[in-house]
């Protein structure tokens, strides 16, 4: 690095932080990654449900259960919460216990499948900031032996060993800050959805005991909608 030059090549930061900065590269680009995921995920699959729960509302009003199982058929693919409204409506003939069951391993699975990446970016959040660390007490330790071998102490020797290995510690906040944020964001919006599909599922539970007979009746029903693993975006589904 010369004199007077006050930028940094990634290059000449990774000599700097040893190897340590390599883990530490793998982190943040599995960081990135898994947020941009998650964020394009939760972006695609919208999670509103109010205009779903007045149009399902206003088909249990009328008596229209079968109308408001085609309307939610069509919308099983892009919308999370059409997909347990789906279950609700498409199991209405069952008893009261029996379709809240349904609508609640639905609603599991589809609230899984939003949470899917979490733990990474929990554990990503946690294992940065400690390699970071390490890398930091490596870098010291060879400090202070330049510092015992050096015939002739000085203060830039102890700076530039300090300096140099302070480094990973930096990055590895870095890391973590971007995991942890990502996670706390997601976590809301995931929390938030779940509060809303447990009050509009138990509103329109009530809505529909009211209007439907317990017969067993099962000429209301669809297909439950197909899709592939959860965790999975398929890339198809964006053109």
């Amino acid at each position: 690095m010369e004199a007077g030059n006050n930028t940094f090549s990634l290059l000449e930061l990774f000599r700097m932080g040893g190897g340590f900065m390599w883990p530490l590269l793998l982190f943040s680009v599995a960081t990135i990654a898994i947020a941009l995921e998650r964020a394009i995920y939760l972006l695609y699959h919208n999670l509103q449900l109010e205009d779903l729960k007045e149009q399902v509302h206003h088909y249990i009003k009328i008596g229209n259960i079968p109308g408001a199982v085609e309307y939610l058929a069509g919308l099983t693919k892009r919308r999370i919460g059409a997909r347990v409204l789906f279950t609700l409506v498409n199991r209405a003939d069952l008893p009261e216990s029996r379709m809240e069951k349904a609508v609640e391993a639905e609603a599991m699975s589809c609230i899984n499948s939003l949470e899917n990446g979490f733990n990474f970016l929990t554990a990503l959040g946690s294992i940065s900031p400690l390699t970071g660390f390490l890398g930091t007490v490596s870098g010291m330790i060879g400090a202070f032996r330049s510092i015992a071998e050096a015939t002739d102490v000085n203060a830039q020797i102890v700076a530039n060993g300090i300096y140099e290995a302070l480094i990973t510690t930096v990055f590895g906040l870095i890391i973590a800050m971007i995991a942890m944020v990502a996670h706390s964001l997601f976590s809301h919006i995931v929390d938030k959805f779940t509060a809303e599909v447990e009050k509009t599922c138990s509103d329109l539970i009530t809505e529909i005991t009211l209007v439907v007979p317990k017969g067993g009746d099962e000429s209301i029903r669809l297909p439950a909608p197909k899709r592939g693993p959860a965790d999975i975006l398929v890339l198809d589904d964006y053109t």
